[in-house]
Parts: C-alpha cells; structure tokens; sequence
C-alpha cells in the first residue's frame, strides 16, 4: 500500500511530533520530580490542606527533619511546591496542581 503525504500534510505532522515531545519531555521531568515515597507523602498531605510548615509535616511523615527538609528543598526547586516564610517559620503549599491529579490517578488505578 502507498501512502501519499503531501508538503502541507507533512509540514503539520512535523509539528505535531515537536508539541507531543514537548509534552512528553515536562512530563516525564514531572514524574521523576515526585519519584519518591517521602515526596508523594508530601504531596498527598498538602494536596489535603492549604498550607504546612515543616513542624506539622513532620508529624504526619514519619522521617528525619534533614531528611524532609531535603525533599521540601528539591520539590520547590522543581516548581512544584512553593514556600512562605513567616517568622523562622516556613509555609509549603501545592504550585503545580498537577501533581494532584497524577497522585490521585496513581493511588485509585487498580
């Protein structure tokens, strides 16, 4: 069977391949973003709540304080998580509301 692609058809699948690689790249950063049991805890807790500091985080993760500390630092880095400061206090909220729905989707497929 011969298949004929005009200049214009092939032109547009071009660009249909640079979009979906474009989308395929961000989510695959995303997801090994969130690659890890202490970062989906984090995740899934804020995802509940508008913001925590570390203090109330870390009754609910079972981890040491550097530990978490560590993952808070990587997640804003990311652009997943961001940070306010009150005080010596710092607040962590959900900036990339996305990683709400993949947790989800994740945690209910069976």
């Amino acid at each position: 069977m011969f298949i004929y692609l005009s200049i214009e058809n092939y032109a547009i699948m071009e660009e249909r391949e640079k979009i979906d690689k474009s989308k395929f790249e961000d989510a695959a950063f995303l997801l090994r973003a969130i690659s890890n049991e202490y970062k989906i805890s984090i995740i899934q807790m804020l995802s509940d709540v508008a913001e925590k500091n570390v203090s109330e985080m870390l009754e609910y993760i079972d981890c040491e304080q550097s530990l978490l500390s560590y993952h808070l630092t990587d997640l804003r880095d990311k652009g997943i998580l961001t940070c306010r400061k009150s005080g010596k206090q710092c607040y962590y909220s959900i900036k990339d509301k996305r990683v709400i729905n993949i947790l989800r989707c994740v945690l209910t497929c069976k």
